[in-house]
């Protein structure tokens, strides 16, 4: 994603969009390929492979919540210097691993270096999406469907760069990996700023002006922001709707793979199932967002997305006596404008429904909760794909379906129009009360 096609983004945001683009080439330059490795090369029992897969999403999606802390005491750019310098690590080593505990810590520490940053590179850009709408106007979905183009267009090179890398290794593929990810270090130490002064400023006040049981140095206490989180129920209503549509998602990686596999005896059309999938995204996500955000509030994105992630499971069963191909190009393709609905409005919204304060902790929040409701429902989901022809699918659209009534109602309208326009909704930075306040009515 190169800075000429954002013209109208500041620099910061630009760098953000940058680095997810790069850290996705990075990363799936690898990752793709290492349960190959493991089972082919290193010689691993499949459980064992499995195990070690299960072990690398815990210690990335499931410790996000300890990023999105560390983020909010001590700002962006230690946190995402700290994972970049870990990723550099964790794919040096994995190249040299070749004992099964030393492959195990490899994969934590990569996964972990993911922990620190994304929750850090994600709580930046929703603040710089706010604030460039209340400068320009300009809805910050659009900000955020860049993010999110960028990192789609990551996922799509990188497996084609790593399969290239294998001619020369699973070793070669991973030194190139942490060459990028050194790259990145280097780049984000020269141009990613540390805490802006005024904020410092802002956060060093006394008196009345401190804000949920912050110290000195405007720092909130780990304690103090958990049950700051636990008591907001519009932000905790949204997380378990966000975690509907994750282990729907999940099912390109579960049930598609099956689909294919007993519709036409290979899985040979899988990678261009996922090809589609990142292309759908990185050419449709701004437009899409644009559309949205003229049309519909956030709570309306996230209730479409969430309606057409359900339509994308019940095309895939009504499809199936038509042939595999037809059913898995149906769910592809809806899941994936259903994403594009849903993400770009859940970070759009966070900042609102949480405020400033803590949106670090919220953000990874967020990603831990719904990535271990995925975890849990990866097994039963499973177990009900064995059955076989359509009746799984059907029972699966019920998930994003179940969603819908977790949706919170409070929300800020979307629209174009500069932040003034929408009275009585809270600001962007959630001065107008304590988090989570009601907002403008939903229309």
């Amino acid at each position: 994603m190169s800075a000429a096609a954002l013209p109208r983004s500041p620099r910061l945001p630009r760098l953000l969009i940058s680095s997810q683009f790069v850290f996705n080439v990075g990363f799936f330059a690898v990752l793709p390929y290492l349960a190959g490795h493991l089972s082919g090369t290193l010689g691993l029992a499949g459980w064992l492979v499995g195990l070690v897969l299960g072990l690398r999403t815990f210690s990335q999606q499931g410790l996000f919540v300890v990023g999105g802390a560390l983020t909010d005491r001590y700002g962006a750019r230690p946190v995402v210097l700290a994972g970049c310098a870990l990723r550099v690590a964790g794919f040096g080593w994995l190249g040299f691993a070749g004992a099964t505990w030393s492959v195990i810590g490899a994969v934590l520490l990569v996964g972990f270096a993911a922990a620190l940053f994304s929750p850090a590179v994600e709580t930046e850009i929703a603040r710089q999406a706010v604030r460039h709408e209340e400068e320009t106007g300009l809805p910050r979905t659009r900000m955020l469907a860049r993010f999110s183009a960028g990192g789609q267009a990551g996922a799509l090179i990188g497996p084609v760069l790593g399969a290239l890398l294998l001619y020369g290794g699973f070793r070669a593929a991973c030194l190139t990996g942490a060459a990028v990810f050194a790259a990145v270090t280097v780049a984000h130490w020269r141009l990613l700023p540390g805490r802006p002064p005024a904020e410092i400023e802002e956060h060093g006040r006394n008196g009345e002006d401190r804000q949920d049981g912050e110290d000195g140095r405007g720092h909130v206490p780990v304690r103090d922001g958990v049950r700051r989180l636990l008591r907001n129920r519009a932000f905790l209503g949204l997380c378990l709707a966000y975690s509907t549509y994750l282990l729907a998602y999940n099912q390109l990686y579960l049930a598609l793979p099956g689909e294919l596999h007993r519709a036409t005896g290979s899985q040979a059309a899988l990678g261009w199932l996922f090809a589609l999938s990142s292309v759908l995204v990185v050419a449709g996500q701004v437009p899409l967002s644009r559309w949205a955000a003229e049309r519909l509030s956030w709570r309306g994105c996230v209730l479409g997305g969430l309606l057409l992630i359900a339509a994308s499971f019940a095309a895939a069963g009504a499809l199936l006596p038509l042939g595999g191909l037809w059913s898995s190009l149906a769910f592809v393709v809806l899941l994936t404008l259903g994403q594009m609905l849903v993400v770009p409005a859940t970070r759009a919204w966070l900042p609102d429904l949480v405020g400033d304060r803590g949106l670090g902790l919220f953000t990874g929040a967020l990603s831990s909760v719904s990535g271990l409701v995925a975890l849990a429902g990866g097994a039963p989901a499973g177990a009900l794909l064995e059955m076989g022809g359509a009746l799984p699918w059907l029972v699966l659209a019920a998930v994003p379906l179940a969603g819908l009534a977790l949706v919170p109602r409070t929300v800020r309208t979307s629209r174009t129009a500069a932040p003034s326009a929408a009275p009585g909704a809270p600001s962007a930075s959630g001065a107008s009360g304590a988090p989570g306040a009601p907002g403008t009515p939903v229309r």
